[in-house]
């Protein structure tokens, strides 16, 4: 019992930590990005702008209700069907929106550090424009289906999915879609932007965009770091989901899953 009145302590005053320095940091990076006019005809920070606005939204709607029902057992949900459904959108859907302006960050920093006059004309900011809608739109419709698989159960009155194709989709969303795909790209264009950076002297006499190469590689390490643990903590939750666990090891392995998903909002927070 100590153990998850701790864990109560702890999601409430990093949860409380965590809004407040997201709606802070977030609100600072919006208006940055769209007061500085070199920064609005940029299609980095234009990226960075659309992260900037996806996470604030993800911080202000899911972190309140991650702390209402961590630590003072509040159920959200009411028996409402509709915000069952509404909440198991929110959830994926802006953070994989976040995670692809990321994405989309740092391939553009490879594109502006290349060599190669085609590559370079990649990053125009009328591209950013449309590519940005294009990702807005396919990750809405690409959470569509969690409307038809999630709602109130009859029977405990919880919300959740009855259907078995989830238990097979989450470890895929999570491992796959959440952690490995992201930071494989990210890691890939990080290194290939280095790469032109050693190559090009040019770069020197930018230093605006000096300083939008050194916040793209913050961001990949904060993905690395914010979002493998959860990852692999999802993955020992699948491998030992047929293991026989007492008490005090599930006390254990929840205490452990909770730090790591509240890590995964330091995200959404700081980029």
């Amino acid at each position: 019992m100590s153990l998850t009145r701790d864990l109560q302590q702890i999601t409430f005053y990093t949860g409380l930590f965590l809004l407040v320095f997201g709606i802070i940091g977030n609100g600072i990076n919006i208006l940055v990005f769209t007061k500085v006019r070199i920064y609005r005809i940029n299609p980095c920070t234009f990226y960075f702008l659309m992260g900037s606005i996806d996470n604030l939204f993800y911080v202000c709607l899911n972190l309140p209700i991650r702390i209402l029902t961590d630590s003072y057992g509040v159920d959200i949900y009411g028996g409402s069907d509709v915000w069952c459904k509404v909440r198991q959108f929110c959830l994926p859907v802006p953070a994989l929106i976040s995670i692809a302006f990321s994405c989309l960050a740092t391939i553009d920093q490879f594109f502006v550090t290349s060599k190669i006059n085609i590559l370079r004309n990649c990053s125009q900011i009328k591209w950013a424009h449309r590519i940005s809608i294009i990702v807005v739109i396919f990750f809405s419709l690409y959470g569509t289906h969690l409307f038809f698989v999630y709602g109130i159960s009859p029977g405990s009155q919880t919300c959740k999915s009855e259907d078995p194709a989830i238990a097979v989709y989450v470890p895929i969303y999570l491992l796959g879609i959440i952690c490995a795909i992201p930071v494989g790209i990210m890691t890939l264009f990080g290194l290939l932007t280095y790469r032109n950076i050693r190559q090009t002297i040019r770069l020197a006499e930018l230093h605006y965009d000096r300083q939008l190469i050194r916040m793209t590689l913050i961001h990949i390490a904060l993905v690395a770091i914010s979002l493998v643990p959860y990852g692999v903590a999802k993955a020992y939750a699948l491998i030992t989901s047929n293991v026989t666990k007492d008490s005090d090891r599930q006390t254990k392995e929840y205490f452990a899953t909770t730090i790591v998903t509240l890590e995964t909002y330091f995200y959404y927070v700081v980029c």
